[in-house]
């Protein structure tokens, strides 16, 4: 089951962090098709956030077609976005360098920026080839 992290500092709305949050465990297949999430009541006690923000935020995911609500029942995955497990190689390599850049002193927040550089420059690259 996914655990929500709310980050109050981070400048994205409440329901966007739950959004990707659930999105991302579906692309590293932390979360398949028919698994549940947890109940609103389960996110508010682990978050501290208003039960209208978790709804609102599974409302968007069923909008999307991930998710759907069960009457009674829950809020199950309809699809899975999957398509590297979260054991792959690239994701121990990708835990190594993150390792290796914060041992070398950097933040979260150049970590961050410096692997989005390069994200644009790849993925705009390919789409050019």
């Amino acid at each position: 089951m996914v655990e929500y992290r709310i980050d109050r500092r981070s400048g994205v709305a409440t329901y966007v962090q739950i959004v990707q949050q659930t999105k991302q465990a579906l692309r590293l297949g932390l979360l398949e098709q028919g698994d549940k999430l947890p109940t609103a009541r389960e996110v508010v006690e682990a978050t501290a956030i208003n039960p209208n923000t978790v709804l609102k935020a599974y409302r968007e995911l069923e909008r999307e077609g991930l998710v759907e609500a069960r009457r009674g029942l829950g809020t199950f995955v309809r699809k899975s976005l999957s398509s590297t497990p979260a054991d792959s190689p690239l994701r121990a390599e990708l835990d190594a360098w993150a390792a290796r850049a914060r041992k070398a002193g950097l933040q979260r927040e150049d970590v961050a920026a410096l692997f989005t550089a390069v994200l644009d420059e790849q993925f705009t690259k390919g789409d050019q080839e």
